[in-house]
């Protein structure tokens, strides 16, 4: 799907089901050349992605698996290597700040093209409690059998 020159190439639904998300911020990633185009063929797993601030303030994507170029050589990247975001100074203090708070984490909700470039969204979120994601589950329930009346109606 391609809107507005941004094409999707994953989501993270995990994180929408583990965590409560807060703020969100888009940033570039350092990235291979066959990272690129294992990217284009959709090979990566968002799933348990994090983000760590370091103390020479860098934010690095950390556990986000991006399978191997079919077609690469020995010169392919590793899967789950560590990658640095690119952010400016302004936004990795705001999400330095968001880290020292007890119960909160960066996640990666989105990876996707812009472009020519490859983007990714992150998001600070409050992990939810057991009881918090059967509430979330019954209130998305209600509003599929809400959507499917409604359809049914007309």
């Amino acid at each position: 799907m391609v809107e507005n020159g941004i094409k999707l190439i994953a989501s993270n639904k995990k994180a929408f089901h583990n965590y409560e998300i807060g703020e969100k911020w888009e940033a570039g990633i350092a990235l291979k050349g066959t990272e690129v185009k294992a990217l284009r063929d959709g090979r990566v797993n968002l799933g348990d992605g994090w983000v760590n601030i370091t103390d020479d303030n860098e934010a690095i994507l950390m556990e986000i698996q991006i399978g191997h170029y079919a077609f690469g050589n020995i010169n392919n990247h590793e899967e789950r290597r560590n990658r640095k975001l690119l952010l400016n100074t302004n936004e990795l203090t705001k999400l330095a700040k968001a880290m020292k708070q007890k119960g909160l984490s960066i996640v990666p909700t989105k990876i996707y093209f812009k472009g020519s470039f490859v983007k990714i969204e992150i998001a600070i979120g409050r992990g939810k409690k057991s009881h918090d994601k059967r509430e979330s589950n019954k209130a998305n329930d209600a509003k599929r059998e809400i959507a499917r009346t409604m359809r049914a109606r007309n």
